[in-house]
């Protein structure tokens, strides 16, 4: 059975940091490329953070400095590490794992975690 299951998400300061977790299983997810991403009502989801499966990484420039994405393939695990977070952080943050197979794009989502940002 395949699952992403995200964990971490919280209410924390502006300023402040946390460490989103995202567990995969039933599927080879080390050939995949797993991005972060994050929602908010009446929004698109927007992209956080990418990591391939060859360990490069891409951000946008909404968190570019102060978000970390990477991967342990042993633990099947990537993490989001967000520092000074903002208010504007808030949201719900997906992860999502992803490969290119003959004929298609094979794509997974976990459920969220939310995130708030607020003093």
């Amino acid at each position: 059975q395949v699952q992403l299951v995200e964990s971490g998400g919280g209410l924390v300061q502006p300023g402040g940091s946390l460490r989103l977790s995202c567990v995969a299983s039933g599927f080879a997810f080390s050939s995949y490329t797993v991005a972060w991403y994050r929602q908010v009502p009446g929004k698109q989801r927007e992209l956080v953070a990418t990591i391939s499966s060859a360990l490069s990484t891409t951000y946008p420039d909404s968190v570019r400095g102060r978000f970390t994405i990477s991967r342990d393939n042993a633990e099947n695990t990537v993490y989001l590490q967000m520092n000074r977070l903002k208010p504007e952080d808030t949201a719900v943050y997906y992860c999502r794992a992803s490969r290119y197979e003959p004929g298609s794009l094979v794509g997974y989502w976990g459920q969220g975690t939310q995130v708030t940002v607020a003093s």
